[in-house]
Order: C-alpha cells, then sequence, then structure tokens
C-alpha cells in the first residue's frame, strides 16, 4: 500500500455516519488507492477493509450527544481522541482530512490538520445558517473546500469567500419516491421516532407513546410502529415499548430497516427533529415534530439560533409546512392535538404530502455522494504525495 493516498474521516453523529459510508463506498468504486482512517460509528466499521490497510479509531456516533452542556461530560474523552489524531498526523502520512458536520470536535481537528500541513475538505456543512455564523471565517481559514448538502448554503459559503461546491442531498439516493395517491387502510398506521441519541430516546419515546395513547381514543385501530436507531439496541425501547396498548389490545412494534418500506407505508409520524424530518418529507409524511432538551441547553439555544423554524421541511419551505413542538410545548395533549387536527382534514392531509414531497426537487436531484467523491480525489489528485508526507 506504500502507493496508495491515506484520508481521515472524523463523523460524530448517526446522519454524519451513513454519509461517511457512503462516500467511502463511492470512493471504492473510483480508486483503489486510497486508504481510509476513520473515527465514526457502526456503518463506517463494517464498510472499512483492514486488507487495504483501513484502520477503525473509536465510535463516536454510538455516544453521539447534542446540545450545549452534555457535551461536557464527554471532554476527557475527546481530548484523548484529539491527542490520538495529533500523534496521527505527525508519524504517518495523510493526504487529506474529511470532516463530517459534528463541528464542535471537527474544528479542532481541523486546527490540528492544518498545523500538520494536511488540507480538508468539509462534507455536511454544519449549520452556520442557524447559529453563530462567525464560525465560517474558521471554516474559511482551515478549509480546502466545503461540500454543501442545501442550496442556500453554497450562497452563504460563496458570499464570504469560501471554496464551496453544492453536492445536493444524499438522501435523495436512499429514499424511494413517495406514493401520493394512497388512500388510508381500515387501520390509522402511526410511527414514531424519538430520535438516534440516547438523550432523545429519554425525553422523546415516552412523551411519544403517551400522545399515541391520546390519538388512540378517537383511532382505536391504530397501529403503532416505533422505529429504531441502528446504534441502539432493542433494551432502549422495549420498557416503554411493550408497555404501550391500543384500545383494541394491539401492541406498537419495534422496527428496523434500512430501505424505508415500512416508514412509507405510515399514514402520520410524530418525530423528534433532525436528519428523520427530511427523511419524512421526501417520503411524502405528513408529521409532527418535537424536541426537548435539558432546560440549560435550551436556554442557550434559545440565545444563538437565530432561525424562525428547527424542522428542515419548514426552513427548506420557508413556511411552516408541518407543526413544531419545543421544549415547554411539547406535552402528550399539544403533539396528540397536533396530529389530530392534521388527521381529520383529509384534504389537508392531502396537500401536506404534495408541499412536503415537492422538496425533492429543491435538493438537487440524485448523484450527491458520487459528487462528494469525485471532488474529494480532486483534491487528493491536485496534491504531490510528497506534500503530505511527514
Amino acid at each position: 500500500m506504500s502507493g496508495s493516498r491515506t484520508v481521515l474521516i472524523v463523523a460524530g453523529d448517526p446522519s454524519g455516519d451513513l454519509y461517511g459510508a457512503m462516500l467511502v463506498k463511492a470512493l471504492r468504486r473510483r480508486s483503489d488507492d486510497v486508504r481510509v482512517i476513520a473515527a465514526a460509528g457502526k456503518l463506517m466499521r463494517e464498510t472499512l477493509d483492514e486488507r487495504r490497510g483501513d484502520r477503525f479509531l473509536t465510535d463516536l456516533a454510538s455516544i453521539a450527544v447534542t446540545g450545549f452542556v452534555e457535551p461536557a461530560r464527554r471532554i476527557p474523552m475527546f481530548f484523548s481522541l484529539l491527542s490520538r489524531i495529533k500523534r496521527l498526523f505527525a508519524l504517518e502520512r495523510v493526504d487529506l482530512f474529511i470532516p463530517i458536520d459534528f463541528y464542535g470536535f471537527n474544528r479542532r481537528v481541523l486546527g490540528a490538520a492544518d498545523a500538520a500541513g494536511i488540507p480538508s475538505v468539509y462534507l455536511i456543512s454544519p449549520q452556520v445558517w442557524a447559529s453563530r455564523p462567525g464560525r465560517i471565517r474558521m471554516l474559511k481559514r482551515f478549509v480546502s473546500r466545503m461540500l454543501v448538502i442545501f442550496p442556500f448554503e453554497e450562497r452563504l459559503y460563496r458570499e464570504s469567500g469560501v471554496p464551496v461546491t453544492w453536492i445536493g442531498h444524499p438522501l435523495l439516493e436512499r429514499l424511494p419516491a413517495p406514493d401520493l395517491d394512497r388512500s388510508r387502510g381500515r387501520s390509522l398506521r402511526i410511527g414514531i421516532l424519538p430520535g438516534s441519541r440516547g438523550s432523545e430516546l429519554k425525553r422523546h419515546l415516552p412523551l411519544l407513546l403517551k400522545a399515541a395513547s391520546r390519538i388512540a381514543k378517537d383511532y382505536p385501530n391504530l397501529e403503532l410502529s416505533v422505529f429504531a436507531a441502528p446504534q441502539q439496541p432493542d433494551a432502549a425501547y422495549q420498557p416503554h415499548v411493550r408497555r404501550w396498548r391500543s384500545p383494541k389490545g394491539k401492541r406498537a412494534g419495534i422496527v428496523r430497516e434500512s430501505d424505508y418500506f415500512e416508514r412509507a407505508r405510515q399514514d402520520l409520524v410524530l418525530t423528534s427533529s433532525g436528519t428523520a424530518t427530511l427523511e419524512n418529507a421526501l417520503l411524502g409524511l405528513p408529521m409532527v415534530v418535537v424536541y426537548k432538551l435539558s432546560w440549560p441547553t435550551y436556554f442557550l439555544a434559545r440565545a444563538l439560533v437565530k432561525v424562525e423554524h428547527i424542522a428542515m421541511p419548514n426552513i427548506l419551505a420557508g413556511k411552516r409546512l408541518v407543526p413544531e413542538l419545543i421544549q415547554h410545548e411539547a406535552t402528550a395533549e399539544s403533539i396528540a392535538a397536533a396530529a389530530l387536527n392534521i388527521l381529520e382534514d383529509p384534504r389537508a392531509l392531502h396537500k401536506m404530502r404534495r408541499e412536503l414531497a415537492a422538496l425533492r426537487d429543491v435538493l438537487g436531484g440524485s448523484g450527491a455522494i458520487d459528487r462528494a467523491a469525485d471532488a474529494v480525489l480532486r483534491e487528493i489528485r491536485s496534491r504531490k504525495p510528497s506534500e503530505a508526507a511527514r
């Protein structure tokens, strides 16, 4: 492997882990001489090939934290990983660093890479448009190119003088086209997506199950599915899910899938804010979006976040397509009421489906990860191997 080029990929949340795995596969289709070192999650680990010299440093995605206060508890772990990466830069030839979102930690690695003379291509922009726009100055200093997934991000970086390429959204390659003309069956199907992080599960799952119980009073034939995150075991869901019953005695089920088939069959979903909201939109799924944080984190977020909406479908549409219930607004009664308002107006329900599915046209078509892989290889090949040799 002496002639190979080495890239370091760091992704600290489940969606970043997914996009990183997709990127590695796309790189493999294009080149046999790329070696990957990664700190990410389960999907990235499964994609790496030790026979090629690939190496997995640690599972960041399974311990994913959010907000401002919670990450402080992980500071020793993050310092330890940063020290390992600095040693890696000092002792081995690394040709390119690819951070995937996860700004809080990746900004430290960007500085270390720059000090070691290693270029960086940033895949999936941190939400600089939502809070702390001053971060763009740091990215301009350290990043060779931003690969962004939303069209408004391209404008933002270009106006700030940061090299940028809009690649489109990777989810368009994974999600089936929505069936907008299907009618509801005899039973109402509702899906629950409480989030992928442990803290999100604890805050959202009991709340959403309670809201589903309230909905079931009006729809006793309700069929309830809880969609599990890949990195969370069944044991994280079972204590809550096994206690749920509809008035007809139906139990809730835990669903694990990678093809979105079962989720696409739902009539409505109760979902945590995050990547899931965009997935739902691209499937044409009506939804109620909720999010709860620890109170210290919430008050900090209120001071920093400058966008009108938190759900990505609403941000892309520039209006409130779907209800958002945040913090104290997110009660079982209010969630159920929002869901019932949608369900009881078939005309509005159909309109919501069509408006959500129309967001596909905003996101640039398929091929996002292929465009990202091409950009990565162009960056690697534009530099001589000796430029990154220690």
